[in-house]
């Protein structure tokens, strides 16, 4: 028989979305060791929701909540496309997905526009597709059942408001849609493709210009509080999953140098608003003695995120609770905090240099990489790419390229040449 659960943690855990920890240890310590080497990843449903989808801002480390509005913003930060200076604009962006892994066909795709509704108000829409290419469904005995090609994909529809000359709100809607078995029966359940809905809700702030020594500057802050919603399941008598619910919050220092050059440097601050896994006893798997239970609601699972890591846990050679580690706690919820820092350089608003870094901690994920980028902007239409270099050898997300297609129209200036 399939086991569904297996299903469901190798399609939805980290290997999709954050490749595989190289780091072999347990989730408990006897006498006092191996603290550090306690792996507790948080998993959810529909992970794909997290991907950065645009070559911009993976060129900056995926930082994108405080940058300047593009067409790409209602994924990073809704609230920024009041700010957008175009009328209206399309964007394309296509990502090939751990070919570190030798997997060549899943790959996610990112159509994004947005219209200006006045000086004040804009609207977006975007469709994100992941495929994660061809599978083939055995039994216990490895008899094929089938052959499949899960896929997964979301619709995005965003307003954002200017509520005074410097700050704006914005708020998206989302369809998410995930079949990940093509309605395979296992014994006498029928799995079914996982359907629901989820908002995001996002603040951005812009300074008024000011002087920095003998350039002019401004600073912005944003934050984006996206995918609260209700919790997937694919088959009636599952339990549900949790979606990817996620807290950005950041800042960004841009410089005009002069005419020709401008810099900007930002950082993102990246948590997950879903529960961390408890640890159990091992003398009573049933039993959890650090943490907290995890079957709680949408409500309670992202309040209670704040404050739910186990820690370090430690056992005695005859595998008996000693105790938790002493500051184990606070420690384990900072390292849920994942650090992006990215900068970018223009060269008369017409071509752009990349860089950034991501860290998120081993015992979370182990996405630890250097990214590079560069684009180039036009009259009507823009380019960019990415790259990405991991800092933990043999990654599966090691060599990914990620291409955007953007197109901007402006009426004011197609009247002016007029």
């Amino acid at each position: 028989m399939i086991n569904i659960a297996g299903i469901k943690k190798s399609l939805l855990g980290g290997l999709v979305l954050f490749g595989c920890s190289k780091i072999n240890a347990q989730n408990t310590s006897k006498n006092g060791t191996d603290f550090d080497l306690q792996l507790n990843t948080i998993t959810t449903a529909v992970p794909f929701l997290l991907i950065a989808p645009d070559s911009r801002a993976t060129g900056m480390g995926d930082i994108g909540v405080a940058t300047s509005p593009d067409a790409n913003s209602l994924h990073w930060n809704p609230a920024k496309l009041a700010f957008v200076e175009e009328d209206f604009g399309v964007s394309f962006s296509y990502s090939p997905w751990l070919r570190r892994l030798g997997i060549n066909d899943i790959n996610l795709i990112y159509l994004t526009g947005y219209k200006k509704l006045d000086d004040r108000q804009a609207l977006a829409g975007a469709l994100r597709y992941f495929s994660l290419g061809s599978i083939t469904f055995t039994d216990n005995t490895g008899a094929t059942i089938r052959e499949f090609s899960p896929n997964e994909f979301s619709l995005d529809m965003g307003y954002s408001v200017k509520l005074s000359r410097n700050f704006s709100g914005g708020i998206a809607a989302r369809y998410i849609y995930s079949n990940l078995t093509g309605g395979l029966t296992v014994g006498s359940v029928d799995t079914k493709p996982g359907q629901t809905f989820a908002i995001d809700v996002s603040g951005y702030y812009v300074t008024p210009e000011f002087d920095l020594g003998e350039t002019d500057a401004t600073v912005s802050i944003g934050g984006n509080v996206s995918n609260i919603g209700a919790k997937m399941s694919y088959t009636s008598n599952e339990d549900r999953d949790f979606l990817p619910a996620n807290l950005r919050l950041g800042s960004n220092l841009n410089i005009e140098m002069d005419e020709y050059n401008s810099f900007s440097i930002g950082m993102d601050l990246n948590k997950l608003l879903v529960p961390t896994p408890p640890k159990y006893d091992i003398a009573n798997p049933n039993q959890i003695i650090s943490g907290r239970d995890n079957d709680v609601s949408v409500a309670s699972g992202i309040f209670g995120s704040f404050t739910d890591a186990p820690g370090n846990v430690i056992y005695d050679d005859n595998d008996n609770f000693v105790e938790v580690e002493k500051g184990s706690i606070r420690t384990e919820e900072l390292r849920e905090v994942n650090i992006s820092l990215g900068m970018e350089y223009w060269y008369a608003k017409k071509f752009a240099v990349r860089a950034g870094y991501f860290h998120e901690h081993f015992t979370k994920g182990n996405r630890r990489y250097i990214t590079m980028g560069a684009g180039m902007k036009f009259s009507r239409f823009a380019l960019d790419f990415s790259y990405l270099i991991p800092t933990v050898q043999n990654h599966p997300l090691a060599n990914t390229i990620r291409f955007s297609l953007a197109f901007n129209f402006d009426k004011s200036a197609e009247a002016a040449a007029e």
